[in-house]
């Protein structure tokens, strides 16, 4: 029998994966801080030196941030997140736009196909909070609102791995919607569409929700390439 003695790397790594579906499972939120080095001892029956290897990793990976005199606090619900926003920071505009698109078009595509009464009911809260920012002439309100629409319909997707992508890039998306808005007619185009594809949603229809989404991101695209200076489309110097 091929047996190995366990090590103390493995050991750690075996805490730092029970630590990380904690938070992946939504156990430990985003925001909350954990709890105390003594109970995580107790709970998991390892030393103190395992526990705190295991979250300086967690630290490394970009799950967790301690803050001096104030304990540690989880700040992504995946090591994806990090990894993936420092990436979008170092990458074109354009390219930004690209991802964002096969996304969405692929989670209207499923939504249509997956979505239940009790996601419509929340995609048209959320549009009724677009139109409602819109109304009032409200730029940042109907931003929140717009980037909230589009998670929900992400979400009547009933993919995880497409939620967490594109919740991995929604600080990127959140910037690229906010240099796009500062044209209001590209707004009303937006509130339009968004309209639009909640109709398809409703409908069952995959294919014209996954045409409306493409519409709705080209426009964004042709709105933020003409408002880039000199043709610049990085997010960074």
């Amino acid at each position: 029998m091929n047996l190995q003695r366990p090590t103390r790397s493995t050991l750690v790594e075996q805490v730092a994966s029970q630590l990380e579906k904690l938070i992946e499972e939504g156990q430990w939120p985003v925001g909350e801080r954990i709890p105390p080095e003594p109970e995580l001892v107790e709970k998991l029956g390892v030393s103190r030196n395992t526990i705190r290897e295991a979250i300086r990793a967690l630290i490394h990976a970009g799950l967790l941030r301690t803050r001096q005199g104030d304990g540690t606090y989880v700040v992504a619900s995946s090591s994806l997140g990090p990894v993936l926003q420092r990436r979008m920071e170092r990458s074109k505009l354009s390219e930004t736009l690209e991802v964002r698109a096969a996304l969405e078009q692929e989670a209207a595509r499923l939504a249509a196909q997956r979505s239940t009464a009790d996601d419509i009911k929340q995609i048209r809260l959320t549009l009724a909070a677009c139109s409602a920012a819109e109304q009032s002439g409200d730029i940042e309100a109907y931003l929140i609102a717009d980037l909230a629409f589009h998670k929900q319909v992400i979400a009547a997707a009933y993919n995880r791995l497409l939620s967490e992508l594109y919740d991995s890039i929604s600080e990127s998306v959140t910037s690229s919607l906010s240099l796009g808005s500062l044209s209001w007619d590209l707004v009303l185009v937006h509130g339009r569409l968004n309209e639009r594809l909640l109709e398809a949603i409703i409908r069952r229809d995959a294919a014209e929700a996954g045409e409306i989404v493409r519409s709705y991101i080209q426009a964004s695209q042709d709105a933020l390439l003409d408002l880039s200076e000199g043709g610049n489309t990085e997010h960074h110097e």
